[in-house]
């Protein structure tokens, strides 16, 4: 068994390999004629409210009073990007509170990250994993914002957002030191953070397909 350090190392490691997959694959296609800015924007207001009541939920379940408090912090940041998202597609024509993010229900992310029931689990797979994943779509995020010359969106996600998503990570991964200290727990860990992965991979083809939408931001 490795050193908790260690083994966070190894997931570092992991999960920069399946990011740099997903990050290929996101570039690979372009967002349907229809959709601009503004629509893939729009997509991303359901991945905040989902991330934000996951942490909500995890919160009032947990007993220690650091992960406690650490899922306070990302709730509150979420919910916070939530209502910046509604106030740039306001700026850009948009009528937000005709939108109703969770009209088709909640998401297969959002139903995986809702059942796990051990706090490593928790750790590895939300502020770990998904938003170490975020940081990734939302750069391709940017990118494409610049290259359609919306510098503003461009600029909140930039200087607002990703500094949010590196946090939650950086606390995650800090988490996850704590208490992937056991055989078992690194083994729940390193099953969560792929079936994580896994299911990002999955939802990015399936939206592709079915709705033309690539390039999207994360939560």
């Amino acid at each position: 068994m490795a050193a908790a350090q260690d083994f966070v190392r190894e997931l570092d490691g992991m999960v920069a390999a399946r990011l740099d997959a997903l990050r290929a694959a996101a570039l690979s296609s372009e967002p349907a004629p229809e959709l601009g800015v503004k629509e893939l924007l729009a997509s991303a207001l359901k991945k905040e409210l989902e991330a934000s009541e996951e942490a909500a939920m995890w919160m009032a379940r947990e007993t220690d009073v650091d992960v406690k408090l650490a899922l306070a912090r990302q709730c509150g940041d979420e919910a916070k990007h939530y209502r910046l998202i509604e106030q740039r597609l306001r700026e850009l024509g948009a009528d937000p509170s005709k939108m109703q993010p969770l009209s088709e229900g909640y998401s297969p992310m959002y139903a995986f990250l809702a059942a796990l029931e051990t706090t490593v689990e928790r750790v590895a797979a939300g502020p770990f994993a998904r938003e170490a994943l975020a940081k990734v779509t939302n750069q391709v995020f940017i990118e494409f914002c610049e290259s359609r010359q919306d510098h503003a969106t461009a600029r909140l996600y930039r200087d607002v957002i990703q500094p949010d998503e590196a946090h939650h990570h950086e606390m995650g991964r800090r988490l996850l030191e704590r208490f992937a200290v056991t055989e078992e727990d690194q083994k729940r860990a390193r099953r969560a953070v792929d079936r994580t992965l896994e299911i990002a991979s999955e939802l990015q083809e399936l939206v592709r397909l079915k709705k033309g939408i690539a390039r999207a931001p994360g939560c």
